[in-house]
């Protein structure tokens, strides 16, 4: 079943292109019954010549012509190749830029859920094999598969009129040849998916490291790491050598029959020789015939193998291509009347998974241009509802409305478009400072992304680099300080001009310095805009317009921060709990 399902997605990508795919096929085909067939009968009839007459009596002629078809076809074959290979290139090559493209845009339309359940390295290493192996199979097909199909059936079709006791003994044979085959390769399948699992382990083993290579560095532990990425390692080890044994086994079991096949046919040659029944032209003729064959009958097995080994690879990207989108867009979607920024969550029921609860029945209204701050310990849903508010996942039953419409009528790139997002720790693509900070307008001038940096207090630091906003800040920002990729990713937010503002404990990485400052950028930020902070720092929430308080799924107390102080309850306790404005004891969900 899979494998139907790898090659509808390798069609859906190339089938564009079949034009280049048949044409191939044609220059092949001609290629292949010019050297393989016509070149030994036309070898064999200068012999046929010069064995029936005197070397007196041989016509100039007659050799000269069989010569010039001897040419002419060695030409034939040399161009029809070289424009197979040529239609064969632009086959490959336009097919797998699609595939991957196609593959690309599947892989985006899954959900948050999804990438958080999944390793980076791995869906990286599948993505790439399914391409690779769409390349593997293509030439499995055209240059092995093919041309051993008209070369087994072009040298099959001259024996049976030629010398049909070795055409019926080749057939014999090869139907048992191929029978074998087959059962060897079904065999070796289970070990090559083995092989496509743990490289697959091997590479999100590598990520996993280098993804936290600060946290093996502060730990001091390169030894465990090393031990575990070994144990892996070793696991892909035993699959290779496994699947190398029984491959062994397999050609020598091949070689013999390949070499009872040479035996009979020479036998049953030399005899027909001394009694009369064939001509030394003839005789050559099948021993040609014979080495030309040899050579795809040992490819049979090993190009049968690889072909199976490429949709093994390709195998474990098909899960992945039909697994459902969770996060799906309306049929007929709404056109975004999203301005004022009116947020309603109406009877909100969410859980993940079976048993871990967060919501039921929860509704909180935040009115146009309302700022409220979300406090709660951890595990209370202050992250889960800027995640619904998103549509990163999708509640089990209730509404989100914005403006009067449901959130879920609305194109995911609309919604998202008209909220702007900084999360606890941005992740910055392996790009300049100026192409993050524009990452959301479109066309942004570099006025525009210089004013975004200034009121971030960004542009100070972006200065001070010797390229400035030309600077690459490495893989997820790594060459930038946890504070500058904070400011940049805020610059960004800035810059997007939402009507809707979230920050997810977007100044817990700032100093007390960096943070005065940008307190009063956040404050012109967010003027007439609907703002939704959650903090760990309790003083970036204390002037917002409305702070409430989360805990066991629901709101316990809301307010301002002095009327919130002033009930000594939950809230009080935790800005009591306070040491140098951090809160003990709260944690994102």
């Amino acid at each position: 079943m899979k494998n139907k399902r790898i090659f509808y997605y390798f069609w859906e990508s190339a089938k564009k292109h079949r034009f280049w795919f048949f044409f191939m096929f044609l220059c092949y085909g001609i290629a292949s019954i010019s050297s393989n067939t016509l070149s030994p009968l036309l070898f064999k009839k200068i012999i046929d010549l010069i064995e029936a007459k005197n070397y007196l009596d041989v016509s100039r002629d007659e050799i000269m012509y069989i010569v010039l078809l001897i040419g002419l076809n060695t030409l034939a074959f040399n161009i029809f190749y070289r424009i197979g290979d040529l239609s064969l290139n632009k086959f490959e090559a336009r097919s797998m830029r699609d595939l991957s493209r196609d593959t690309f845009n599947r892989l985006l339309k899954h959900s948050y859920s999804f990438y958080a359940n999944s390793f980076a390295g791995s869906l990286v290493a599948k993505a790439k094999r399914f391409t690779t192996s769409f390349e593997g199979i293509v030439d499995k097909i055209s240059l092995e598969v093919y041309f051993i199909i008209l070369k087994l059936t072009g040298i099959f079709v001259v024996l049976f009129i030629q010398a049909p006791k070795v055409a019926y003994v080749f057939l014999a044979w090869f139907i048992l040849y191929v029978g074998i085959t087959f059962i060897f390769v079904k065999k070796k399948r289970k070990y090559d998916l083995k092989i496509a699992e743990a490289d697959s382990e091997v590479t999100a083993s590598l990520a996993d490291v280098i993804t936290n290579i600060i946290n093996l560095k502060i730990f001091a532990s390169s030894k465990s790491e090393s031990v575990r990425h070994q144990e892996v390692l070793q696991k892909e080890y035993i699959a290779i050598i496994r699947s190398w044994m029984f491959t062994n086994w397999q050609w020598l079991f091949q070689g013999l029959m390949i070499g009872v096949l040479q035996i009979s046919t020479i036998f049953i040659m030399v005899d027909m020789w001394l009694r009369g029944e064939a001509s030394t032209g003839l005789v050559v003729l099948v021993q040609t015939y014979m080495i030309i064959i040899f050579d795809p009958l040992w490819a049979i097995s090993r190009t049968l193998i690889k072909f199976i080994k490429d949709l093994s690879n390709a195998e474990g990207m098909i899960d992945i291509l039909d697994k459902p989108i969770d996060i799906l867009d309306p049929e007929n979607p709404e056109v975004s009347r999203i301005k004022n920024g009116d947020i309603k969550f109406e009877n909100i029921c969410f859980a993940y998974g079976q048993n871990n609860k967060v919501f039921e029945n929860f509704n909180l209204h935040i009115k146009p241009g309302e700022k409220i701050g979300l406090v709660g310990r951890s595990g209370a849903g202050k992250t889960t509802i800027t995640k619904i508010l998103l549509r990163f996942i999708d509640v089990q039953s209730g509404t989100v409305l914005i403006d009067g419409q449901n959130i879920k009528n609305l194109l995911q790139d609309d919604l998202r478009s008209n909220i702007s997002y900084v999360p606890q720790d941005p992740i910055l693509f392996h790009r300049t400072i100026e192409e993050n900070i524009s990452y959301s307008k479109e066309n942004s001038t570099k006025e525009e992304i210089v004013e975004a940096a200034k009121k971030a207090h960004a542009h100070e630091f972006i200065s001070n680099f010797h390229k400035g906003y030309d600077t690459l800040v490495g893989e997820r920002g790594i060459k930038l300080s946890g504070g500058e990729r904070q400011r940049v990713a805020i610059a960004r937010a800035m810059l997007k001009d939402a009507p809707i503002i979230v920050l997810d404990e977007a100044t817990s990485s700032l100093d007390s310095e960096s943070e005065f400052y940008i307190q009063d950028a956040f404050n012109k930020l967010m003027e007439n805009k609907t703002t939704i902070v959650i903090a760990h720092r309790l003083s970036t929430i204390k002037k917002m317009d409305r702070i409430i308080v989360l805990d066991q799924g629901g709101i316990v107390e809301e307010g301002t921060h002095e009327e919130l102080i002033s009930k000594d309850g939950q809230y009080a306790k935790l800005w009591n709990h306070q040491t140098g404005g951090f809160l003990e004891g709260v944690d994102e969900d």
